[in-house]
């Protein structure tokens, strides 16, 4: 009598298991379409499609150099405008990222005083850095200065806009008699 029951209960289990897993694929396909989340991954796609810095100051090619951070809401609000510019001047154009939060690059950090992010730098050919944006810029403003980067070098500028993140202190490298176990 109890094989009887099994029947439609397997049938209504299956049926349920379908239901969620349609509806996973659903919430899925619209997380992967919400701008927030394509931001982040263009941010993590340019830090790993960046030139490195060392051979982007001696290939003898302008330089794009922005200082960003994943969890940066200006950055990510930027990354569309910035992916359509890298699009368009890849070919004449070196373009760097520099994680703020990876240790790795703060000698760059330093060099360069990022206090506030993005932070994007525009260096001629000969590596002079020529313009320096902060926080949110029009894509027309860095472009304009990118189309001038081959002229006749000028006096260096600085554009800062309200809207940055200040840089977070990063503690995860921090070694700490605690941090050991």
């Amino acid at each position: 009598m109890q094989s009887q029951n099994r029947g439609p209960l397997l049938i209504t289990n299956f049926k349920a298991i379908i239901v969620l897993l349609i509806f996973i694929v659903f919430v899925s396909f619209v997380l992967i379409r919400t701008p927030s989340f394509q931001s982040t991954y263009l941010l993590k796609s340019f830090g790993e499609s960046s030139v490195e810095p060392e051979i982007a100051f001696k290939n003898n090619k302008p330089t794009f150099l922005e200082f960003y951070a994943e969890w940066c809401e200006v950055c990510k609000e930027m990354a569309p405008k910035v992916s359509d510019l890298k699009d368009e001047y890849a070919k004449d154009i070196n373009f760097v990222f520099l994680n703020v939060d990876n240790p790795k690059w703060d000698n760059y950090i330093r060099k360069f005083n990022v206090n506030g992010i993005p932070q994007v730098n525009l260096f001629d050919r000969k590596g002079n850095l020529i313009s320096t944006f902060i926080g949110k810029q029009e894509e027309i403003t860095i472009r304009n200065s990118i189309d001038q980067l081959d002229s006749e070098a000028e006096s260096h500028r600085e554009i800062i806009n309200a809207e940055f993140s200040v840089i977070k202190e990063n503690k995860n490298y921090e070694v700490t008699p605690r941090s050991h176990g």
